[in-house]
């Protein structure tokens, strides 16, 4: 078989590592043709598709970023910033130009419509999900995610010393407009003391009023984790706009730090290369048995697929029962 491989969307850690489980686990086990097509779906609309042999995914297990490049194109969209009207057309003459029996898509929710419409037309897909932010329905956990948190996690830990030295409030944003997951999983880990999620609501007067009681119970300084998906007022960005409310709730000296695009940057942790090697093989079983228009995914410790038609167009949100959540309201963490 001729199997083609694309990344869409933002990228993160751990995409070339999946590159390189499908490449491999198609070379080397199955006897499979690989092509990479670059820049995502744009790639395929004007045919920059090239072979990839086992020599040319060497370093690729612990480099960042993709190799084949990424784009957010999306081909079936319409309106502003559409395709062109031959879009899906054009997607198949590619494909068909260069004999492709299945296309492996990896990606994060934009994608995986995508991947859902061209499997409606008849194209043999398979995706694989990718997303710092966590949110793809149908899976545990996406890889990137577990990168994206420890990388947050020890930003975290570094601004405790700073707070702590001067006795401050410090507000920190990380990434995640729809899903907190990023902020729930770091500001545990990081030990904040307020972590605001976009699914959960919050009242900025009981967090001041909690910032107060702390210093009352000796504790001169606070952490506060806020995913940038959080409503605000006036357009202003999350880490400014609490910032700006808790300094005038308190009168105490706050600060902010905007963490951006470090956390999608950089080399994968060691459980993102292991799950997305994991899950590269486990795509390109699919194909050798035939199983197209199906998604890979994560459930418990085992590695599974569910159909794309079920999960296309679904988001994964954070809910109040979380056991993380409970847990720290247990403890004292403030939530909102």
């Amino acid at each position: 078989m001729r199997i083609g491989i694309l990344t869409a969307g933002g990228d993160c850690p751990g995409i070339n590592a999946t590159i390189r489980g499908v490449c491999k686990t198609a070379i080397n086990y199955y006897g499979m043709e690989v092509y990479g097509i670059h820049n995502g779906f744009r790639g395929l609309l004007d045919d920059e598709v090239t072979p990839l042999t086992e020599t040319s995914l060497g370093g690729l297990l612990t480099m960042g970023g993709t190799v084949l490049g990424t784009s957010r194109v999306k081909p079936f969209r319409r309106g502003k910033a559409s395709a062109p009207e031959n879009t899906p057309a054009a997607l198949m003459r590619t494909i068909q130009k260069h004999g492709l029996d299945c296309l492996v898509c990896i990606g994060g929710n934009g994608t995986q419509k995508t991947a859902a419409k061209l499997a409606e037309t008849g194209i043999n897909v398979v995706m694989i999900p990718k997303t710092i932010d966590n949110d793809v329905w149908g899976t545990d956990i996406s890889f990137g995610f577990d990168s994206a948190v420890s990388i947050a996690t020890e930003a975290i830990d570094r601004l405790h010393s700073t707070a702590s030295s001067h006795q401050r409030v410090m507000v920190i944003e990380v990434m995640g407009h729809k899903a907190g997951w990023i902020a729930l999983h770091s500001g545990m880990a990081g030990g904040g003391d307020i972590i605001l999620l976009p699914e959960l609501p919050f009242n900025i007067h009981n967090i001041g009023d909690v910032i107060i009681e702390r210093l009352k119970k000796g504790k001169p300084y606070s952490i506060v984790v806020v995913a940038e998906g959080i409503p605000t007022l006036n357009g202003k960005k999350a880490a400014q706009y609490i910032a700006e409310e808790i300094e005038y709730e308190t009168g105490f000296e706050t600060r902010e730090t905007v963490l951006g695009y470090i956390q999608r940057g950089g080399s994968p942790t060691a459980f993102d290369r292991t799950l997305a090697t994991r899950m590269g093989g486990h795509a390109t079983e699919l194909i050798a048995q035939g199983k197209f228009g199906r998604m890979v995914s994560l459930q418990g410790d085992d590695i599974v697929s569910v159909p794309l038609a079920d999960v296309a167009g679904k988001l994964k949100l954070v809910t109040p029962d979380n056991d993380l959540i409970v847990q720290g309201r247990r403890m004292g963490v403030c939530f909102g």
